[in-house]
């Protein structure tokens, strides 16, 4: 019975702060699109401040903000009383962390950025408060209760603040519009970097190595293609440009119906709506469409859609992309 118990303590909190998030997605507003706009309009940094778990959210919202191209950073309320506070711009914007709104150091830190002349924004439990009057937007972050039987540990309050720091990291996101490729550029080290860095020109198949097949060519010589290329020929017509691709499937199927397949045109064979992938692209969405249309190769066009390559889904494996 214990075991159970502890079980449904633990469901308990969880459910409580999924409830307190649901409850925050209600009250999203106007001001919240203004916060956005705010931020995305802004030339400096956010600036993000806040006392005790408040700061340790604050913490993970400016790094959420940096890691998705708005540049952020972490300013604690009593260390800018005492100097820290020359690091900020008037052209940055403060983002303020309360539960109470009435945060002693955090009023001090408003007070002063007012006369700096920098746009405040609150994330504040109690709008009709100190930092829910004076910041230039206040969104509302109040819960109904802690997770903490004691209602004291501060729980779904934090949770709460987190989630509109991350709905606030992710609009801008979308209002700047940032893309993968950005965000690759902010990642560079490990798995992620490698996958969102890597495009198709950089694994691709190209020069004398890419099995090329003439409009006029017979199966016979897409046999030795299909042997030494691994299991793919293209067809490029006069102008450069993909007319077809033969593969190790079409040759089968061909044996099952003829005896002589080697004088066959490759051209009453061959696919003649490949599947293709551009020069640019990235890796991970030349996999998903391999993997939607259970293909492990395509073409690789450029720009002119003329053909500089072949894309093979080993490679990508190889390049960490999958």
């Amino acid at each position: 019975m214990k075991a159970a118990e502890i079980v449904e303590r633990g469901r308990r909190v969880l459910r409580m702060e999924r409830e307190a998030i649901q409850e925050s997605e209600a009250r999203i507003d106007g001001r919240f699109a203004k916060a956005v706009d705010i931020l995305a309009r802004s030339t400096g940094r956010a600036i993000v401040s806040g006392v005790g778990k408040s700061g340790l959210v604050g913490r993970k919202i400016a790094a959420t903000l940096t890691s998705t191209g708005t540049p952020a950073t972490f300013l604690h309320p009593s260390e800018s009383l005492h100097g820290d506070l020359g690091i900020v711009g008037s052209s940055d914007v403060a983002i303020l962390i309360s539960k109470s709104g009435e945060s002693n150091e955090l009023v001090q830190l408003l007070d002063h950025l007012k006369r700096l002349g920098v746009c405040t924004i609150g994330i504040v439990g109690e709008i009709d408060s100190t930092l829910g009057r004076h910041t230039d937007v206040a969104l509302d972050a109040w819960v109904k209760e802690e997770a903490c039987v004691l209602d004291l540990a501060p729980t779904t309050s934090t949770t709460v603040a987190l989630a509109i720091g991350d709905a606030l990291a992710i609009a801008l996101l979308e209002e700047k519009g940032f893309k993968s490729e950005d965000f690759a550029r902010l990642h560079p080290a490990g798995a992620l970097g490698r996958k969102l860095l890597t495009q198709v020109r950089d694994v691709m198949v190209t020069g004398n190595l890419v099995p090329i097949l003439s409009e006029d060519s017979t199966m016979r010589e897409a046999v030795v293609q299909l042997a030494e290329r691994r299991g793919i020929a293209v067809v490029r017509d006069d102008n450069g440009k993909v007319a077809g691709v033969v593969t190790s499937g079409d040759l089968t199927r061909l044996m099952e119906r003829e005896e002589n397949v080697m004088p066959v045109p490759v051209r009453t064979v061959m696919t003649t709506a490949p599947r293709i992938a551009r020069d640019d692209e990235l890796g991970s969405a030349v996999v998903y469409r391999m993997e939607q249309h259970g293909i492990i190769s395509m073409p690789v066009v450029d720009e002119n859609d003329k053909l500089v390559g072949v894309i093979h889904l080993h490679d990508l494996m190889r390049a960490g992309v999958v």
